[in-house]
């Protein structure tokens, strides 16, 4: 069991592959996807590069291509939610896809605006998470409790919502409220290897599973040891079950600003996931595709200009 949770020097090679391919098939994606197509178009995009490029013969999980409100459904794309909307001019998709090579497998999730550029709200939103991707990136290394981590990445998410006017007051007491758990309703990431959700996150002499919220969704709450691969997905969601108990709890409603909130109301989420590896000074990430705003807007205005449709005008 532990030989799991450590990855072997010819098991971090594939890992490294299937991460490196999976994320060339996103970069694939980003390039054609455009307003009218629909979201099981992405999907087959993603699933031909890393069948006909990267010689991968299966994917980790079935593919997630969110579009608009769809993207605020946690593992959106299953048979009861097949990937069967029309992506339209303003939407965020949310796409999180992963091939598998060899058994092993890569999760990786890329957000940004289905028409190419970014609106103030949608470069809010995403910043607030990029932050804390940001933040935990800087971070994280051997020793350090997966658990804080998963708390850092609250705290810094929920303070950049604070300075862009969406919540009020003193961050800390948020977490304590539970309100982390309204806008991430998941754990900040996962140990990953022959499954994508890889065995070993609580295993005897180890912290055992939390039961207060805003950590009790986690996969893992283990130290960090060199070897371990695991994802890092803040995510941020304007989910309405959440928000509307949220808005009836007087304990975390006195954090909302309501007038705000509800702007974003079937607005979506956003997640940023990366695959990473963790080194004896730090992580390496294995995921290399466009984070930032520039260069999400970049990458995207190149495959408007060489990647032309059939309706295309």
């Amino acid at each position: 069991m532990y030989s799991r949770v450590i990855k072997s020097a010819k098991e971090i090679d594939v890992l490294r592959y299937v991460v490196k391919i999976s994320s060339e098939a996103h970069k694939a994606v980003m390039r054609m996807v455009r307003p009218g197509l629909a979201e099981f178009q992405a999907e087959a995009a993603f699933l031909n590069y890393v069948y006909s490029i990267g010689g991968c013969r299966h994917v980790s999980y079935t593919c997630i291509c969110g579009s608009g409100h769809n993207a605020s459904i946690l593992h959106y794309g299953h048979a009861g939610a097949p990937n069967s909307k029309i992506i339209q001019d303003g939407d965020m998709c949310l796409f999180d896809m992963g091939g598998n090579y060899c058994g092993y497998a890569a999760d990786i999730t890329c957000s940004f605006p289905a028409n190419g550029k970014f609106t103030n709200d949608q470069k809010f939103i995403y910043n607030a998470v990029l932050s804390a991707r940001d933040a935990v990136m800087k971070a994280v290394k051997p020793g350090v409790s997966w658990t804080d981590m998963h708390l850092l990445a609250n705290e810094t998410m929920l303070s950049s919502l604070k300075e862009g006017g969406l919540l009020i007051g003193d961050v800390k007491e948020m977490i304590e409220s539970g309100l982390n758990e309204v806008f991430q309703p998941h754990g900040l990431g996962h140990l990953m290897g022959l499954d994508v959700h890889d065995v070993g996150g609580y295993l005897p002499g180890h912290p055992e599973r939390s039961t207060s919220a805003g950590i009790r969704k986690l996969r893992t709450a283990r130290t960090l040891h060199t070897g371990m691969v695991l994802t890092i997905e803040p995510g941020c969601y304007f989910i309405d079950c959440l928000l509307d108990a949220a808005l009836t709890d007087p304990k975390q409603s006195k954090f909302i600003i309501r007038e705000q909130l509800e702007r974003f109301r079937g607005w979506g989420g956003i997640r940023i996931e990366d695959d990473v590896l963790i080194t004896e000074t730090g992580v390496e990430n294995l995921t290399q595709v466009p984070r930032t705003i520039e260069e999400v807007e970049n990458w995207m205005a190149v495959g408007r200009s060489d990647l032309k449709l059939p309706q295309d005008k």
